[in-house]
């Protein structure tokens, strides 16, 4: 995958640790100055089940990634590389960020809890289909999507699968119950008030499945156009077309052979909507719409929050890309 990444690796990571010991950082710090433990989350979809799932307990939940960083760009500082040693507990997703993948790999923290691992991850590309095309009527020619191997990124690890997995609420519901138990493991003391914590937060999340089920029936087409193709699992749940202009990497170029088609897609699938979204690049997005005259609406794949996101929570924003793909799919 061609992205732009810079990680402190082996001597730098063995100096940052040792800086970290001796002057820690304000996360760190805070943890020695008022004895609370720490638990250290990669970027914002790990951070915000953690915070849900230890609610009022006397806990700090501090994140790698600050808000409005495009995940995938991290690059991490060395006061970063020794929060990481300094953890109770780590909660990453493997595949997403290879400069937090190995400085995990060598940080001393207690417990180390890989999201990938507590659901299962599938192969997504640039076109996902969530059903059966010749089943609804929507057959597409022989060939036509020669470009899915081609724009098919090894984007989740050694399991090759698509790290997306929070953008469907039945998958996060899983990863949720899975860190429940492995912050119970690591704080027993909690264990009952995670417990009810972490049910009520998977009720919220199967509400919020019933919402998508319900609110994108009796659609006008299935198909819709992102920047990247990081809704896989979103458009398998619930059963539409994603068409990415770039792969599930946000910084892959589109080919002006895959804007093209994009395009005849967008014409035959009677698109509406090419979606931009709020932390990565929207170049194709913009040659799309302006050579097809499509409208343009954003839809957010919450890698992180910021004063652009169209909610201030997960919930909020799930349910903005909800209202976007109804108008834009033309759901009644």
């Amino acid at each position: 995958m061609n992205v732009r990444r810079r990680l402190l690796t082996g001597t730098a990571i063995a100096g940052a640790t040792a800086l970290s010991l001796v002057t820690l950082s304000a996360c760190s710090g805070d943890s020695d100055k008022d004895g609370k433990p720490q638990v250290v989350a990669s970027f914002y979809p790990m951070e915000f089940l953690a915070k849900q799932i230890i609610g009022d307990a006397d806990i700090r939940v501090g994140t790698l990634t600050k808000p409005g960083v495009e995940p995938h760009d991290l690059e991490l500082k060395p006061r970063q590389v020794g929060d990481l040693s300094e953890a109770d507990v780590v909660v990453y997703l493997k595949g997403l960020q290879p400069a937090v993948d190995e400085a995990v790999g060598q940080s001393e923290a207690k417990h180390k809890v890989d999201a990938t691992t507590l659901t299962s991850l599938e192969k997504h590309g640039a076109s996902e289909h969530g059903h059966d095309h010749d089943a609804e009527g929507h057959d597409h020619a022989e060939g036509e999507h020669a470009h899915e191997g081609e724009h098919d990124h090894d984007h989740g690890g050694e399991a090759g699968g698509d790290p997306h997995i929070w953008l469907d609420p039945t998958k996060y519901a899983e990863v949720a119950k899975g860190l429940n138990k492995k912050l119970a493991e690591a704080y027993p003391d909690h264990k009952a008030d995670f417990q009810k914590n972490t049910d009520a937060l998977v009720t919220k999340l199967t509400a919020l499945d019933k919402e998508f089920t319900a609110g994108l029936k009796n659609r006008t087409t299935d198909t819709f156009i992102t920047t990247h193709a990081a809704f896989g699992y979103l458009a398998e749940r619930y059963g539409l077309d994603q068409e990415g202009i770039s792969g599930v990497s946000p910084e892959a170029e589109a080919s002006p052979a895959r804007i093209k088609e994009i395009q005849e897609i967008a014409k035959k699938e009677k698109v509406s909507t090419v979606f931009f979204e709020t932390l990565a690049s929207n170049k194709g997005a913009e040659t799309v719409a302006e050579d097809t005259g499509l409208k343009t609406g954003v839809l957010d794949p919450i890698e992180g929050i910021n004063d652009k996101s169209k909610g201030d929570d997960y919930f909020e924003v799930m349910r903005a890309n909800l209202a976007a793909l109804k108008q834009a799919l033309g759901a009644r």
